[in-house]
């Protein structure tokens, strides 16, 4: 594949974008507390890890930008790449069943919110089964809230099934 004068200037602009993100988070991440208690790994540690990975990259970037470009690099054409086209309807699902869960989630409680929007994932990717969904995402739900509550003793919104669960979430 042929280089162009944009595809450099823009593998340039993004590596340098990574190394100034990588740079703020650890410049960020060295100001936090390193005090580590009895376990001598303070709060800091893996922030600083992250960041310092997050240049790493950035720098690396640069020097293949500078070297001649990125190798290997895929085609511009979705086509070429077998990627589908975009398909509305199914994002519109999907991102209707987030905010529905976002909305739904302190009312009606996590399991009901997760029944809902694993129905709607399901229609964005193209199941005409609506009940059959639900009740999936019904049994998912409650499965992965009792998991959370029962097991690691987190707080989860029971919500409107508070009576069914007993005692279980907040």
């Amino acid at each position: 594949m042929a280089r162009s004068v944009a595809g450099s200037r823009s593998e340039l602009a993004l590596a340098a974008g990574v190394l100034a993100l990588g740079s703020f988070a650890l410049v960020t991440a060295l100001r936090l507390p390193s005090a580590g208690g009895y376990s001598g790994i303070g709060p800091n540690a893996i922030p600083i890890a992250v960041a310092g990975g997050l240049a790493a990259l950035g720098i690396w970037l640069l020097i293949e930008a500078l070297a001649g470009g990125w190798r290997a690099r895929t085609s511009d054409d979705p086509h070429e790449r077998g990627e589908h086209a975009f398909h509305a309807p199914a994002f519109a699902w999907v991102t209707a069943g987030l905010f529905a869960q976002m909305a739904l989630i302190h009312t009606a409680g996590f399991v009901l919110a997760a029944a809902v929007l694993f129905a709607c994932v399901a229609r964005g990717f193209g199941s005409g089964r609506p009940v059959r969904d639900a009740v999936i995402g019904l049994a998912l739900g409650l499965a992965v809230f009792l998991f959370f509550v029962k097991f690691l003793n987190a707080g989860l919104p029971a919500g409107w099934l508070a009576p069914v669960l007993g005692g279980a979430g907040i």
